[in-house]
């Protein structure tokens, strides 16, 4: 998509990206995976430019005046992009939640792309990032319980990496929280990462609440969570992410059970 055809991006991003934000975006889909049965469990959709510039800087151009119509429009190209690929499993979407303000009102441009491309509502999860700094954690409560009245699932993206992941979860119970790559890396070497996340794993399963774990890039790290019980996994060693696409076939599913 050229980003000078402003008719074409904003008819590919529901008539937001040229208009709202002034640049045209696009999606990668990365897998995420489940060990345990050897399937793909979800496609997480990441903003990338639609010449193949990466997220930092798409992001790099976003601004206090155009972050709400960003939100909006990524929320809007992931759908439409994974039900024109034929996304049969969850679709995994970001979210900025200092871009949303009344949650009920935000949330019909998402309602509007799937009822209109036909992606189903519950097979819609929205991820939230600990990592981004949110000052009105009870506005960001009330996001994410209209989010999950509305019928979408959610999770807490970066789970250890950043401002208020335990006291939001003491808040909010997600379906999901994604437990962040600095943790799992070469878990399978240290005692300390297997301690921390044992623990979340062991208030995941206290409260009903799912991980994923993120950044998995050899078969001793998905060996060693898949072996202390997490089952969702997503990193470089299964897939890395697919410009415009989504993977099928992941790589490594059958070294974990060897």
């Amino acid at each position: 998509m050229a980003t000078g055809d402003g008719g074409q991006a904003a008819k590919g991003c529901g008539g937001l990206c040229a208009e709202g934000i002034g640049f045209d975006i696009t999606m990668a889909f990365q897998p995420i995976v489940d060990g345990a049965s050897g399937t793909i469990f979800a496609h997480e959709a990441l903003v990338r430019g639609t010449e193949g510039q990466g997220a930092g800087w798409v992001l790099g151009q976003v601004t206090d005046a155009n972050r709400y119509a960003f939100d909006q429009a990524c929320r809007v190209k992931a759908i439409e992009l994974a039900a024109a690929l034929g996304v049969a499993e969850r679709l995994s979407v970001n979210f900025l939640p200092n871009a949303v303000y009344q949650p009920e009102t935000c949330i019909r441009a998402t309602l509007g792309a799937a009822r209109r491309t036909g992606f189903p509502i519950d097979r819609i999860l929205f991820e939230v990032t600990e990592a981004e700094r949110v000052d009105d954690v009870a506005h960001l409560r009330r996001i994410l319980t209209e989010y999950k009245r509305q019928g979408f699932t959610t999770a807490i993206d970066d789970f250890g990496a950043g401002f208020s992941g335990l006291n939001l979860l003491a808040d909010y119970q997600p379906d999901f929280v994604k437990i962040d790559m600095q943790l799992t890396r070469n878990i399978h070497t240290d005692r300390i990462r297997r301690t921390i996340v044992g623990s979340i794993l062991a208030v995941c399963r206290e409260i009903g609440v799912n991980a994923i774990a993120e950044g998995i890039e050899t078969v001793e790290e998905g060996r060693t969570l898949l072996e202390m019980g997490v089952g969702l996994m997503q990193g470089y060693f299964f897939a890395k992410p697919s410009f415009e696409a989504v993977t099928r076939e992941v790589r490594g599913l059958d070294a974990l059970a060897a």
